[in-house]
């Protein structure tokens, strides 16, 4: 699909002089991430905290975030927690079943366990009780002898459901990072800690649920008896599951989160677990050299979401919290079957809802409904509302048929669905509120839940359904203009061939870790020659270009590489001029290191427009 390449605005030239000492290229990239002041930008690239806000539990400076005492209820959760744990009372931590919810639950239960608390974890399945609580898990969990409740990545909308825990008798903590409720009055009546409540004091509201969990664990152990190296080992060991959450849930990788992914991959790369060791074996992820933040976002987080999307989050717990080496390898293997199987089956899905798309006449928002003879896996119809959404950039909608009622057919051996409700995933694209559009045909809908680029929904009734259907796309047709139907490349610079060296390179990666609004930088250059044209691979699906500049006789010339996509450059030809779109990086091999281009896109010369 056509895209527009639009290239980010220069920042102004009196705040490049207020910044001298940093790389003029490293402060357009920063200027355009919205770190606008000396300030910003300075503490930004030494990860400082204000120091009237930080709090260290190491007291050596290794671990030094903002205060957790800044949430208005963290002291009086403390105090509660502490309590329960000296009377020897049963501790539930209640986790999500995304990889978020599952570090979540055993950076939290890890800590307590330490400090002698009763803790057991309990994991909603994701099809049979869905996101959050449910009464009937919090009847279960009482009568098992639970008496305090503390939830993690969840329960922040759960208010009947925390009224129903405190009638039988149990105790409540809630834990989220999840947007509140729109008035106080349908808040859960206990003790919040969630970054996302603007009338508290917290500085830094985009915690994922992992980052909430590691600062009540902080905490906790600030006020027990342990030593402060104890205090330190404890915080300090359960990082590597604060960045794999935090990556996994794709919250914005800069300010305090930043701090808590960069310090969470150098315990990563110390492999000291030894569930995340085995799953980097079995996935084959190479570890001979440092793991990166999208090391966990597409390989490590993919397969740990694989646990309940196929089956059941328990595994993947299971396997980040194992002690037994066989036991790990055993979990490891089956946690990359069902990564295989969610893989597969994704496919199959998105093929039968391309049978449902007219790519020549594609509506402002797409919609996809299982047909009567398809029940698709809910667990995966996120994934495939996020790949129709990327490639045909409209606002997508997957809904799958769940059989609520069935009867067997004697004669056709067969069983018969006889009610069937929905159940929906959407993903959209910049511009368009999917959770506000969503909202506003809620009349239609039986449970709704999300955010503006993510959504989850579900119907009881075929006509409320179609109702919803002609609400939204009527929504869509407002809001949405032909310019955002057009996908945006946005550029951070464009550079000269000239200016592209080893130095350069190693200091746009002391941007890292990448992610959500500190995306890896990406480049523009133009009026490039194409002077030889490499197939590789053992199907020559991946492509190398060696490219020179038109329009400086000084530049070198390089290497760009695109992988698994060698037919979207099969009408390239040597001689040809193209202007090419990239991220910058390092070829290290054999002892050699070279610059080398990661090929986003191109365009013929002519075509580029500013």
């Amino acid at each position: 699909m056509h895209k527009n390449w639009k290239i980010s605005e220069l920042p102004p030239v009196d705040f490049k002089r207020s910044v001298p000492e940093v790389d003029e290229v490293l402060l357009n990239i920063l200027w355009n991430r919205g770190l606008q002041s000396p300030e910003a930008v300075r503490a930004f690239l030494s990860d400082e905290i204000d120091s009237a806000l930080s709090f260290d539990l190491s007291a050596n400076g290794s671990l030094v975030f903002y205060n957790p005492f800044l949430f208005r209820d963290m002291q009086k959760s403390v105090d509660l927690i502490i309590k329960h744990i000296k009377a020897g009372n049963k501790i539930i931590v209640y986790g999500d079943y995304d990889a978020d919810g599952v570090t979540s639950s055993a950076v939290l239960a890890e800590a307590l366990i330490t400090l002698h608390a009763q803790v057991e974890v309990y994991l909603p399945d994701r099809v049979s009780e869905g996101y959050g609580l449910n009464n009937q898990a919090l009847k279960q969990l009482k009568d098992n002898g639970a008496e305090l409740i503390i939830t993690v990545d969840n329960g922040i909308r759960n208010k009947a459901e925390v009224e129903y825990a405190q009638s039988i008798g149990l105790e409540v903590i809630i834990t989220d990072h999840h947007v509140l409720p729109e008035t106080k009055e349908e808040l859960p009546d206990c003790l919040i800690i969630d970054p996302a409540d603007k009338s508290d004091t917290y500085p830094w509201p985009y915690l994922a649920g992992v980052g909430v969990a590691f600062k009540l664990v902080l905490a906790v152990l600030s006020q027990s008896k342990l030593e402060a190296e104890q205090k330190r080992l404890i915080a300090e060991r359960s990082l590597d599951l604060v960045a794999v959450g935090t990556i996994a849930d794709m919250v914005s990788l800069l300010g305090e989160n930043r701090s808590l992914v960069k310090k969470g991959l150098d315990i990563l790369n110390q492999n000291r677990r030894l569930g995340l060791r085995e799953i980097f074996k079995t996935a084959k992820i190479a570890i001979d050299k440092p793991l990166e933040a999208w090391n966990v976002g597409w390989q490590l987080g993919p397969r740990l979401n694989a646990a309940s999307r196929m089956g059941h989050a328990n595994s993947a717990f299971a396997l980040i919290v194992a002690e037994k080496e066989n036991e790990a390898k055993e979990l490891a293997l089956e946690l990359n079957q069902r990564n295989q199987e969610r893989q597969q089956i994704t496919e199959n899905i998105i093929k039968q809802v391309e049978e449902q798309v007219d790519p020549n006449n594609l509506p402002q928002i797409i919609i996809g409904v299982a047909q009567e003879d398809q029940f698709w896996n809910e667990g995966v119809v996120g994934l495939v509302a996020g790949r129709i959404c990327e490639k045909y950039h409209r606002p997508t909608l997957i809904i799958t048929r769940i059989v609520e009622e069935a009867e067997m057919d004697k004669e056709q051996e067969q069983i018969l669905a006889t009610k069937v409700s929905y159940k929906g995933s959407g993903r959209s694209i910049e511009g368009f509120n999917l959770i506000e559009a969503v909202e506003s045909c809620s009349e239609h809908l039986d449970k709704y839940g999300g955010h503006p680029m993510a959504c989850g929904f579900s119907v009881d009734d075929v006509n409320k359904l179609h109702n919803f259907k002609e609400a939204i796309l009527e929504i869509a047709k407002k809001k949405l203009t032909p310019e955002m139907l057009i996908p945006q490349l946005q550029l951070d610079a464009e550079l000269n061939f000239a200016n592209l060296n080893l130095d350069l390179v190693e200091k746009i990666n002391t941007l890292a870790p990448f992610g959500q609004h500190n995306s890896q930088p990406k480049f523009a250059s133009k009026e490039l020659r194409i002077d030889d044209i490499v197939l590789m691979g053992s199907e020559k699906q991946h492509i190398k270009l060696r490219l020179s500049s038109l329009v400086s006789s000084e530049a070198n010339s390089f290497w760009a590489i695109a992988f698994n996509s060698s037919a979207d450059y099969r009408d390239l030809r040597i001689g040809d001029n193209i202007d090419l779109a990239y991220y910058l990086d390092i070829n290290d091999f054999n002892g050699r290191r070279d610059v080398q281009l990661k090929i986003i896109d191109w365009q013929s010369s002519a075509s580029v427009k500013n």
